[in-house]
C-alpha cells in the first residue's frame, strides 16, 4: 500500500456519499507498500479501506481482483468484502482513477515474525489455495519467468548503480530460469504476494497462539503454480533481519500448509528453483522501484539488495531438506 494521488477532504466526501455507510468522519493514507494509493477511512458506520488504483494496475484486470475476494469472502476466508455502492458498483472513480472501497479487518500484522506466525501463514495459505481452487477466471502472472527480462531490460543500466556487478548476476541467473522453470506443476489460484504487512493476526485468549485473522491486498493475484506461492512465502517469512534463513520457521510453515493441502514429490524438489525465481521476481521490482519511485511519493522504498541475498542463499539449496523438511 501507499499513497500517489491526494484525494481532499471535499473529494472524499463526495465519493463516500455514494455508498450507504454513513459520512466521513476522518481519513489517512496509508504508507506501506509500492503499488496504489490506500487510505483508512473511518466514517459514522465503522472504518473501511480505500483503494485508488494507479497507472501501473491494467484497468480491465481490477474485475477479476474484485470478483476473487468476493469469492473467497463467500467461502469463509477473512479477507476483504468489497463494497458496492448505491448503485450496485463496486468499482468507481476518484480523482481521475478507478476506485474502491472494501471492509476493515480486525488484527495486526506482525512486527517480530515468529514460528507460531510462519506454521499460522502456511495454514492460510492453504486454505485461500483451498476455497480458490472453484474459482472460475484465471489471469496471467505476468510477473513469472516470462516477464522477468522484459522488466530486468528496464532497469539493467541502473543495476550496477546499486551494486557493482549487479547487472551480470541478474542476467546469468535469469538465463538459467527460463532454461529449468517447472512447467507441470499444479496450478491454481495463487496470491503472489503475500508478505508479513498482508497478513494480520490475532492472539487466541485461551491458548496463547497466534492466528491469521486476515488476508490482504489481492492485487497480484493470478493463476500459477501453487508452490510458487509458497516459495514466495519462504523468502518473505523465513529470513531473520541478519539474512540467516530459519529452517525451523520454514518446517512450520510447509508442514501446516501441507496439513491442509499436501505438497507433491515434483513441488517438494522444485522448492529450491521456485524460491530462486520468487527472490528474483522481488529482487527485480524492487531494483525498478528503487530506480523509478517519483519524488515527493508518499511510499517506502524497499532495499532490491534483500532479495539479491535470498537469491544467492537458494542458488546453494539442492534440495528440500534445506527448509526443514524431508
Amino acid at each position: 500500500m501507499a499513497v500517489y494521488t491526494e484525494v481532499s477532504d471535499d473529494e472524499m466526501r463526495d465519493f463516500i456519499a455514494g455508498y450507504d455507510i454513513g459520512d466521513v468522519v476522518s481519513f489517512t493514507g496509508i504508507a506501506e507498500g509500492v503499488e496504489n494509493s490506500n487510505f483508512l477511512v473511518h466514517t459514522e458506520t465503522g472504518p473501511y479501506i480505500l483503494t485508488i488504483y494507479e497507472k501501473r494496475v491494467n484497468p480491465a484486470e481490477l474485475p477479476f481482483f474484485i470478483d476473487l475476494m468476493e469469492h473467497l469472502a463467500a467461502r469463509g476466508l477473512a479477507c476483504p468484502t468489497p463494497l458496492h455502492g448505491r448503485d450496485g458498483q463496486v468499482l468507481r472513480q476518484l480523482c481521475g482513477r478507478p476506485a474502491a472501497m472494501v471492509t476493515f479487518l480486525r488484527g495486526m500484522s506482525a512486527k517480530r515474525l515468529n514460528t507460531g506466525h510462519c506454521g499460522a501463514l502456511g495454514g492460510a495459505l492453504a486454505q485461500m489455495h483451498a476455497k480458490g481452487a472453484d474459482f472460475a477466471a484465471t489471469r496471467a502472472n505476468n510477473l513469472s519467468v516470462a516477464g522477468w527480462r522484459p522488466l530486468f531490460e528496464q532497469c539493467r543500466t541502473g543495476a550496477d548503480g546499486v551494486k557493482p556487478g549487479l547487472e551480470a548476476f541478474i542476467a546469468e541467473r535469469l538465463d538459467f530460469l527460463e532454461a529449468h522453470w517447472p512447467q507441470t506443476l499444479p496450478s491454481g489460484l495463487i496470491h503472489a504476494d503475500l508478505f508479513p504487512d498482508n497478513v494480520f493476526f490475532r492472539t487466541d485468549k485461551e491458548t496463547g497462539e497466534e492466528k491469521v485473522s486476515g488476508l490482504i491486498d489481492f492485487y497480484f493475484a493470478c493463476t500459477d503454480a501453487l508452490a510458487y506461492d509458497v516459495a514466495i512465502c519462504l523468502n518473505a517469512w523465513c529470513f531473520e533481519p541478519d539474512g540467516a534463513f530459519n529452517a525451523t520457521k520454514a518446517r512450520a510453515l510447509l508442514n501446516n500448509y501441507r496439513k491442509v493441502r499436501p505438497l507433491n514429490a515434483d513441488e517438494m524438489q522444485a522448492l529450491p528453483i521456485l524460491a530462486q525465481g520468487a527472490a528474483m521476481r522481488f529482487l527485480l521490482t524492487r531494483l525498478y522501484d528503487w530506480i523509478n519511485t517519483p519524488p515527493g511519493a508518499l511510499v517506502k522504498r524497499k532495499d532490491p539488495l534483500e532479495y539479491y541475498r535470498k537469491l544467492r542463499f537458494h542458488q546453494g539449496v539442492s534440495g528440500p531438506g534445506a527448509y526443514g523438511v524431508a
